[in-house]
This record gives structure tokens, sequence and C-alpha cells, in this order.
């Protein structure tokens, strides 16, 4: 039995430190990925900055800001929510809580008696909501590790769409902000109709104040630059998702590496306690088998052998070979 144990204890071991080193190299190649993800997060920001800021010299211009992206929200028409999830899992709680993020947003929508248009980005919110038989208008998957500007465009195309032909009043985006390597936040952002704070014309009696001359007009720059402004915004939030993913997919890894580990050295341990159980009653048996030669030495009542008188040993072999010789003819067949 303690051999059974102990042999059980090592195949336990080598499957343990084969997950580890999977685990390990995950870990290293999540860190990897991750200062190039935040790299490339870090580079797409002036550019979401610096339109903002035209956009915003544009409205200082005295722009007319009338456009179906800056439609007002009425607060009673379905709810469009856009969450961006991973296309694998091993990430900790990353999908879990910007999952249960968007779900909470459906139930809001629902609970105020307005309707809902779900668009999925990645695998498993995808399957997640799939799963429960939500209703998914559009999914994207195969790019949130490394985003790209096209597939920013694609979606943000749809999204525009879905919020000016009317089908949806609102569109929320759910997403986890990248804010360092050791904190990242789930954030639910409106996303469409853009925000007008800060794009509204001065005050008539002040008269613009841009100090810029917009050519052909500033109001058919306002209107070039205003799908790209939604794509810059998505495109952000698509990169931040991707280093969250990474930066979270890296301490899982390190966590799971450190309690393999950890479940390494007790199963150590109870091995050796396996082997010292074993040896100890090997040891033991072999005491108590030598303690009972030893008491059984002087009693010739308990030696068969002793017992039987040197005469009598001729006839019991007679006797055992007409036996044999007596089976061996039985099992010849007639």
């Amino acid at each position: 039995m303690p051999g059974a144990q102990e042999r059980v204890l090592r195949r336990r071991i080598a499957s343990t430190q084969n997950m580890k080193k999977i685990t390990r190299a995950m870990e290293l190649i999540a860190a990897t990925r991750v200062v190039k993800a935040q790299q490339a997060a870090n580079d797409a920001r002036p550019y979401s900055e610096h339109i903002t800021e035209v956009i915003r010299d544009l409205a200082e211009a005295g722009t007319s800001v009338d456009h179906p992206l800056l439609r007002p929200a009425s607060g009673e028409g379905p709810v469009g929510v856009v969450v961006l999830s991973s296309d694998r899992g091993l990430a900790g709680a990353y999908n879990s809580s910007v999952i249960r993020a968007a779900e909470r947003e459906i139930m809001a929508a629902r609970s105020a008696g307005r309707g809902y248009r779900l668009v999925t980005i990645g695998r498993k919110a995808e399957g997640y909501f799939r799963f429960r038989n939500y209703d998914i208008e559009a999914s994207w998957s195969g790019f949130t590790e490394k985003p790209s500007y096209v597939e920013a465009r694609d979606i943000a195309a749809k999204v525009s769409d879905l919020f000016t032909s009317g089908t949806v009043d609102t569109v929320e985006l759910v997403y986890t902000q990248f804010i360092s390597m050791g904190t990242q936040r789930v954030t639910v952002r409106r996303f469409l109709p853009l925000e007008t704070e800060g794009l509204e014309g001065v005050d008539e009696d002040l008269g613009p104040s841009a100090a810029f001359e917009f050519e052909p007009s500033a109001a058919a720059v306002l209107e070039a630059l205003l799908p790209r402004y939604v794509e810059s915004r998505l495109f952000a939030a698509l990169l931040d998702a991707a280093a969250s993913e990474l930066s979270a997919r890296q301490r899982a890894m390190k966590s799971a590496t450190d309690n393999a580990q950890e479940l390494i050295i007790k199963l150590q341990r109870k091995m050796n306690q396996a082997r010292q159980d074993a040896i100890t009653t090997e040891i033991m048996e072999i005491i108590g088998g030598a303690e009972a030669l030893e008491a059984d030495k002087g009693d010739e009542d308990d030696l068969l052998l002793d017992r039987l008188d040197s005469d009598l040993f001729p006839t019991l072999q007679a006797a055992h070979q007409f036996n044999r010789h007596a089976h061996t003819h039985q099992e010849t067949p007639s």
C-alpha cells in the first residue's frame, strides 16, 4: 500500500512540474508582450489628444455642432453595449470582470424598459453571452492581444451606423482601462452620442476665439474629423484592453507558477513521509520475524520438522510423488 501511494505521488509531482513549466513560459511571454502593448497604448494617446484638441478649436471658432454622432439621447430607446474581452483565457478575473459589468448594463436597460444591442469583441465575451442566449448584434475576435486601427475602424463604423440609424439611443463602451502594470480598472464609458462638453461654441457676444483658420470651412473639417474621433477613441480602448489583458495574464501565470511550486513541495514532503512509513513498516516486519524465529528456536514442539521422525521422511516423499503422478494422470485427456 505505501508503495502504491508513493507511485501516485510521484506521478502528481511530475504532472505539477510540467504544469509549472507551462505557466512559467506563459508568464514570461506575457511579460514581454505587455511592454509592447503598453508602448502602443502610449504611442496612440497623443493622436487621440490632438484630434480632441482640434475639435475643441473648431467649436471655439463658432462652428455649429450639428452632426448625427452628436444627436442628444432621449433616454428611452435601446442601449447599445460594446464589451471588450479577450480571445484566450488564463488571465485571472480579467474577462469575468468586464463581462459582469456589461451584463449589469444590459440588466439595467431591461429594468428601465429599454431594449439592448450587444456588440462583443473577443471570443470570451461572445461565448459567454451566446451560451446564455443573449442577442448579439455583431462580434469580432482574433486580434485582442494586438489590435490594429483597421479593426477599430470597422467596429466604429458598425457602432456608428447603429447609432445614426436610430437603432440604439445610446452606446456604452465596457472595457478594462490600463492605468499601470499593477492596476487595471473596468470602465463603463459613454461612447455615443459624443460628449459635447467643450465642443460648444463660445458666447456670441465674445465672438470666436480660435487661433486657427480652417479650409475649406470649419464645418467641413468637423464633418470629416468626428468619425475619426470615434475611431480613435475606440482604438485607444482596444489598446488599453490589450495591455490590461496581458498584464492580468502575467500576474495570473505568476500566481499559478508559485502555487505549483508550493504544491510540489507539499507533495514531496508527503511522498517522503510515505517512503519513511514504508521503510519503517519493512523494518518492523523484519524485526518481528527475527524475534519470532528467535523465540521458536528453542521450542521443538512448534517446529514441524522436529516433530517428524527421520524414518518417516522417505514415506512422505513417496506419498508426495504418488499424489503428483495421480494429479498429472487426471489432467491427461483420455
